[in-house]
């Protein structure tokens, strides 16, 4: 008889085995889904990520969310450039749900190691990671990832396709390939043999998938790299697009709801009774927590309008949640005492610190403090949902559409497959369409529309007070200097609650991992040459909801560092560039972006006061995320009751390869603008569990009249393209503190940045 521990020691190693042949294997295929794409009309399906159809049409699959970022223009610019499309052709559609559509760049950049790491370690595990995630990943629109994400895969669809269709005509003319090209929608042979990529879709689609192929040289690029227009930006202006909140299926009912006021509270009692008499009432129910949120009463009507009028004439008793107890100065007073307890996780370490400090001829130390945040998207929070025969129809504006389903199915009690989840445009997300509680809530609520679809839509305030925040953070700074004055140690730690882990809680329920690297990205991963260095993060759970707000740790952490640099550079009386430099002499790159927006914005210059004759000064940051470098220098002067005023921002950013520089240059100015929001305007205070900013008169955006002239040079590069969409955010609070430094002589340690 076969004994147990035979079996089991067996087993074992056949699993390992198993494993150990997984892991030199090449990560999965990209390019064919698992089954066959959608068609309409004549169109045919090269591979999972272009149809063409008779009339010369391109149809790109897009697996990623345009939320205004222009991604489905630069990406549709990748698969097109291969192809040899002719631009005027080419058409976008949203992806159907696919494992070649997992997001697996994302995951690979929230590894905890710095982007200089070029450890066997790090190989090792970006291989293992890169396999799993291709597998057991989702997909995700996040991290500003998804040029670099697909930058490879789409391009290999496009010449993918392009040999098929050279290789179809190459049949139907009896000539070898080799002698065929594709250029703008057509293939050619030199015997004067022409025909459209319409006209060969069908004879294209019977070849064989080539099973490599040679992707063009950048020196022959002729849509990479150029000022492409929008390829959404003619259905914005005429009023075609069609965003979340746009969705108008037939019979369709609206949904209002009310949470309780205090974070993750739940109903214990409505009264709808004076809501029943109004106009327009259908029902009232209660909602529960969904995926992280709050309890609430929804109301169901006609029309949105009476849905809003009579979900406020509910009379509600809440129960309140954990978060009753908690207020700003308490978490404040707690992210403190979590520094004096503990040292946090170092997730960068060289050196002995200790000894370095005690050696020091002199410290400089710093305390630094940053808000929670609220993401403020424009497009209101909303969710369609029809709920009929046993399935459900999903629009809504997600950046995981994946999830998403998987959730709606959870709450409906029915499988995953019975949900057709259709992904809208994205009226702004910033973080806030990575959550699902909204969308979970509004199937809650179709659940009970009799069939009907029906649109959930949170009012502003509902908004404002129920968001996942971008952590409230305190961070530590301690630097030592030998006797020459040259910065011989590093020290920093810093205090806030952990995303990720609450994150995939969420999302998957399951156990909070203990780290979670974008608690300290922008403070470890940064490229400063330290002699010595510790920089470490402490975790501390609170019950406020936390989630992705743009550029996540980076956010909070640059403006940490980069003030304390600077703090370090005045302290020695050295010019904040020239300090900067000095530890940057392995760093070619982060050097180059440096020195040229330092000529650029004509440092050192005197600059003329401003127009009403106050006095103006200039602030430097550099800062590195989600791959690019980002150098910004603000021009501030002071208004009346000492308001900061930035009159010019220059800003140079090496991206890698640039793939459309007028998308590149948009998102510089939305992110200085989005960041210069953040450290002149907004917080959110939270009092006993309530939050207190409701509208965007409470959390102001930076108006037309007060937004600075943005100049942005992108540096030429043929390096891998990197993220675009969140890094221009960082640099901006630190610059803009660091000016106002120059100008007056006060060191702003705390968000948003005030004097008065």
């Amino acid at each position: 008889m076969l004994k147990r521990r035979t079996f089991l020691l067996g087993g074992a190693g056949a699993v390992g085995a198993l494993l150990v042949g997984w892991s030199v294997l090449p990560p999965r295929q990209r390019l064919n889904t698992s089954a066959p794409l959608p068609t309409q009309g004549s169109q045919v399906a090269l591979n999972g990520w272009v149809k063409i159809a008779a009339d010369n049409s391109v149809t790109i699959v897009m697996c990623k969310a345009e939320m205004g970022q222009g991604i489905h223009t630069g990406l549709a610019m990748l698969l097109a450039e291969e192809l040899d499309a002719d631009w005027s052709q080419v058409r976008v559609e949203e992806a159907p749900i696919d494992k070649i559509y997992n997001s697996v760049q994302s995951i690979i950049d929230d590894l905890p190691f710095r982007p200089d790491d070029d450890s066997t370690l790090k190989r090792t595990t970006v291989w293992f990671t890169r396999k799993a995630v291709r597998e057991a990943g989702t997909m995700m629109t996040g991290g500003s990832s998804s040029i670099n994400d697909l930058w490879t895969p789409m391009r290999e669809a496009g010449a993918s396709a392009r040999a098929m269709l050279i290789g179809a005509a190459a049949a139907q003319w009896s000539v070898p390939p080799g002698e065929c090209r594709a250029e703008t929608g057509h293939v050619l042979h030199a015997s004067g043999h022409k025909a459209s990529f319409g006209e060969l879709s069908s004879l294209a689609a019977q070849q064989a998938l080539p099973r490599k192929v040679e992707l063009k040289n950048p020196a022959d690029f002729k849509l990479i790299g150029q000022p492409v227009r929008r390829i959404e930006a003619a259905s914005k202006i005429n009023g075609t697009a069609r965003f979340g909140i746009d969705a108008l299926p037939d019979g369709l009912l609206y949904a209002s709801v009310v949470m309780c006021p205090t974070l993750g509270g739940t109903v214990a009692h409505f009264d709808a009774t004076s809501a029943q008499k109004m106009p327009g009432f259908i029902k009232a129910i209660a909602v529960a927590p969904y995926s992280g949120g709050s309890g609430g009463v929804a109301v169901i009507a006609d029309n949105p309008f009476r849905a809003m009028n009579a979900v406020d004439a509910i009379n509600v008793t809440w129960h309140d949640g954990a978060g009753a107890t908690v207020s700003s100065a308490e978490v404040g007073r707690r992210l403190a005492q979590a520094l004096d307890d503990s040292d946090g996780h170092a997730y960068f370490h060289r050196g002995d610190v200790d000894a370095a400090l005690s050696s020091a001829a002199r410290t400089v130390d710093a305390e630094y403090y940053a808000p929670y945040l609220a993401h403020g998207a424009v497009e209101p929070v909303n969710c369609t949902v029809q709920v009929a025969d046993g399935a459900a129809t999903v629009w809504v504006s997600t950046q995981m559409p994946a999830l998403a389903r998987q959730h709606v199915a959870k709450v409906l009690d029915i499988d995953a497959d019975k949900v057709d989840l259709q992904t809208q445009l994205v009226g702004g997300a910033f973080g806030r369409r990575l959550e699902l509680d909204f969308i979970a809530q509004a199937a809650a609520i179709a659940r009970e529309g009799g069939g009907h679809p029906v649109q959930t839509i949170w009012s502003r305030a509902q908004d404002f007070t129920h968001d996942f925040y971008r952590p409230a953070c305190v961070s530590r700074l301690k630097a030592g200097f030998d006797a020459n004055g040259k910065l011989v140690v590093w020290h920093g730690t810093s205090a806030s609650q952990a995303i990720v882990p609450e994150s995939l809680a969420r999302y998957y329920g399951v156990p909070r991992i203990p780290i979670d690297k974008t608690t300290c990205e922008g403070a470890f991963d940064q490229p400063y040459e330290w002699p010595t260095a510790r920089v470490a993060h402490k975790i501390v759970e609170l019950p406020v909801p936390v989630g992705f707000w743009r550029s996540v740790g980076h956010s909070h952490q640059a403006f940490f560092t980069e003030s304390f640099t600077d703090e370090l550079a005045a302290a020695t009386g050295q010019d904040p560039i020239a300090f900067r430099a000095a530890l940057l002499a392995q760093h070619p790159r982060h050097l180059a972006v440096l020195k040229r927006v330092a000529a650029l914005s004509e440092w050192g210059r005197p600059l003329q006061h401003a127009a009403d004759g106050a006095p103006r000064a200039r602030g430097v940051a550099l800062h590195e995320a989600f791959g690019s470098v980002v150098a910004q220098v603000a021009e501030v002067s002071l208004g009346p009751n000492k308001l900061i005023r930035v009159h010019r921002v220059v800003c140079v950013i090496d991206c890698g390869l640039p793939v459309n520089p007028n998308l590149i240059r948009q998102q510089m100015e939305s992110g200085i603008v989005f960041g210069l929001s953040a450290a002149l305007q907004d917080e959110i205070v939270i009092i006993n569990g309530q939050v207190q900013q409701k509208n965007f008169v409470d959390f102001p955006v930076v108006r037309m009249n007060d937004c600075p002239v943005i100049e942005t040079d992108i540096m030429p590069s043929q390096m891998h393209p990197q993220g675009v969409g969140e890094p221009a955010v960082p640099p901006i609070a630190p610059a803009v503190a660091n000016a106002v430094f120059a100008l007056t002589g006060k060191r702003l340690r705390t968000l948003p940045l005030r004097l008065a």
